[in-house]
């Protein structure tokens, strides 16, 4: 090879003034579970312990919607009233929810599903007809119908 081919080559490649390693681009390892090791352990600073059992988590905001945990990883710590929940979370409406979540709905949740339901209802009001006939008479007429034909039978 000649040399002063060489000498720009080396030139072309280093990054830094004299001294400095010879790299193209400076390659950063990040990683997710480098993110969770440093939030374990800043809950462990925290004295946080583990709640075993806990098979789902729901989590009402104001605006009617809830953000459900499935089989969560729950820790808590009652000194510095701390709690952390991990896992996969969906956000879904209230409603969607309804049969089993009323359990678990305060005061403030129950009053909340009341403002839906009357604003469902003052909804669906303007849906219903007015009456125009009179249902009593067309119901007797039907009696009168099936009675008619009940006689019509014959008895064996």
């Amino acid at each position: 090879m000649n040399a002063e081919k060489l000498k720009k080559l080396q030139a072309e490649v280093r990054i830094g003034g004299k001294g400095m390693p010879r790299r193209k681009k400076k390659i950063v390892h990040t990683n997710s579970a480098v993110d969770d090791k440093k939030l374990q352990l800043s809950l462990k600073k925290l004295g946080v312990n583990t709640i075993p059992g806990i098979e789902e988590v729901n989590m009402i905001k104001n605006d009617g919607t809830v953000i459900h945990f499935n089989n969560p990883k729950t820790q808590a710590s009652l000194a510095t009233n701390t709690f952390a929940i991990t896992g996969h979370s969906e956000s879904k409406q209230i409603t969607d929810m309804l049969p089993s979540i009323i359990t678990q709905l305060g005061p403030e949740g129950l009053n909340q599903l009341k403002k839906l339901a009357s604003a469902t209802v003052a909804e669906d009001d303007d849906d219903v007809p007015e009456l125009t006939e009179n249902f009593e008479e067309a119901s007797k007429q039907e009696v009168e119908n099936i009675t008619q034909k009940v006689q019509e039978i014959p008895v064996s």
